[in-house]
């Protein structure tokens, strides 16, 4: 009886420990769901059940059937060349329209809401379209969507399909999306923890992949410029000064490689503009984005490597550094390498006078037609861009933003050494150049500077010539100009 009753007991021992680890395991597997972060499905050309104004195709229009493109990393910053897509033969979002929609007096409760989750007072709606850029999504894109129900704006995270037409704002961050004015905010939550539901018409494309899906991040400073692909011509890319819809564009050859930049011992953000300049994407292998002033301690594939337009660079960062490059070696930043088809333009690598006197921005200043360069910047190796007496093809930019070489009476920035093999800067390179809009004249080969600058613009790549050069790293951040640190988040 003795064992018998201990037999029982232990019996009953083994099954309470069961029952514990079967409840744990239930708990566990429901933190689990818990922890999932529903994402509605936003499919290209289908309508919402609550938008703000009704997609009947008068405010914009998706690019159906527009395969999601294969992402370089999760995680992309607002000024990636390539990261949108434009067209020369289709409207995909009329700004005007949305305009009178937001200022019809009968329409005073949405335009309350909409500009409350913009950020900005409901009599600057208008001005702030104006600074919006409309563009085609290459990728699916995480973000914060909003419908409109019972007289308030009620947000949600959504996954727009490849194809859907949006507005973006100067940090390249989607804005609102074109069919149904949607005001859109960035994704905020954990891209690797998300449940996307397909449903209400929204069916599973084709292409879907949840591990492809891309987060946009603010760009480093604001852009003036955006480069994009042409969705029609993938051999083509489209540069698109922000704020306009298109009737600026010019256009470039995006099978032209260029090679890739000595980087190490600049700042993440710096690097990234770099290679934006180029028309080259930047990559980390990582959960989030490094610091904007980490250091940059290398980069795959090297310096010197041809790549195409939108190809990518991993960058490799020390983390921990303060983010102020030391003295860079002559393999990776004192000599960088020319592009492949020729020197680069005096403005390459260095920045220019100008009236603004304003810093940089990733992506912007691209010259306009065939020679254009992708990305942002000043022409590389056309030859187009910085007029007689401008500083020589070798003097290199610092982190900071200035140029290798100081001007009288100042002192030379640490960051970078004067090359010696070059002719000082002629006296005449005090006045301030300016860069075309319009397709240059010079051959995109060519490195000698023309005789007269192009007048129809300010450079994009500027500082004011009497100022001492900046030594500090390159910002990690930019306001945007008119309202767009009023934008999404």
């Amino acid at each position: 009886m003795t064992i018998h009753a201990c037999v029982l007991r232990t019996g009953k021992t083994v099954v309470r420990r069961l029952a514990v680890l079967l409840v744990a395991a239930l708990i566990l597997s429901g933190c689990t769901e818990q922890r999932l972060f529903a994402v509605r499905a936003v499919a290209a050309g289908i309508p919402s059940l609550a938008p703000f104004f009704e997609e009947d195709g008068s405010l914009g229009k998706d690019r159906k059937g527009l395969a999601p493109q294969e992402a370089h990393s999760g995680l992309q910053q607002g000024n990636t060349p390539g990261l949108y897509g434009g067209t020369r033969d289709q409207q995909v979002c009329d700004i005007e329209r949305l305009k009178d929609f937001l200022t019809d007096p009968e329409n005073r409760q949405k335009a309350r809401e909409w500009a409350r989750i913009v950020g900005i007072t409901p009599d600057r709606i208008e001005e702030y379209l104006d600074d919006l850029t409309p563009v085609l999504l290459r990728h699916d894109t995480l973000v914060k969507n909003h419908d409109y129900k019972k007289g308030k704006a009620v947000p949600y995270d959504s996954l727009l399909e490849a194809g859907v037409a949006v507005l973006v704002n100067d940090q390249g961050l989607p804005a609102v999306k074109c069919s149904c004015g949607n005001p859109l905010k960035s994704f905020d939550k954990d891209p690797e923890k998300i449940s996307v539901k397909f449903e209400d018409g929204n069916k599973k494309w084709a292409g879907y992949d949840k591990s492809a899906v891309v987060t946009v991040k603010p760009a480093p400073q604001p852009l003036e410029r955006i480069a994009l692909l042409d969705v029609d011509d993938p051999d083509t890319a489209i540069d698109r000064p922000v704020g306009t819809s298109g009737e600026q564009d010019s256009t470039f050859d995006a099978t032209r490689e260029h090679e890739v930049p000595a980087v190490v011992g600049m700042t993440f953000d710096r690097a990234g503009q770099e290679l934006a300049r180029l028309g080259l994407a930047v990559a980390y292998e990582g959960d989030e984005l490094p610091p904007g002033d980490a250091a940059v301690t290398g980069s795959t594939p090297g310096a010197g490597t041809p790549l195409a337009f939108g190809e990518a660079v991993t960058l490799s960062v020390d983390a921990d550094a303060d983010g102020t490059p030391g003295p860079t070696s002559p393999t990776e930043s004192d000599e960088p390498k020319s592009p492949s088809d020729g020197p680069r333009s005096p403005s390459d690598r260095s920045t220019s006078p100008s009236d603004k006197g304003t810093g940089s921005a990733p992506g912007k200043g691209t010259p306009s037609g065939k020679e254009s360069e992708p990305g942002g910047g000043t022409s590389a190796g056309t030859g187009s861009t910085t007029p007689g007496g401008a500083t020589p093809s070798e003097t290199r930019s610092t982190p900071g933003g200035g140029t290798a070489s100081s001007p009288a009476g100042t002192t030379p920035t640490v960051t970078e050494s004067t090359p010696v093999e070059e002719p000082p800067p002629p006296a005449s390179s005090t006045s301030a150049p300016t860069v075309t809009s319009t397709p240059p004249t010079a051959d995109p080969t060519s490195a000698d500077p023309p005789s007269t600058g192009p007048t129809s613009m300010e450079p994009t790549l500027s500082e004011p010539a009497s100022e001492p050069v900046a030594s500090g790293p390159a910002p990690s951040g930019g306001s945007g100009t008119g309202e767009a640190d009023q934008g999404p988040a």
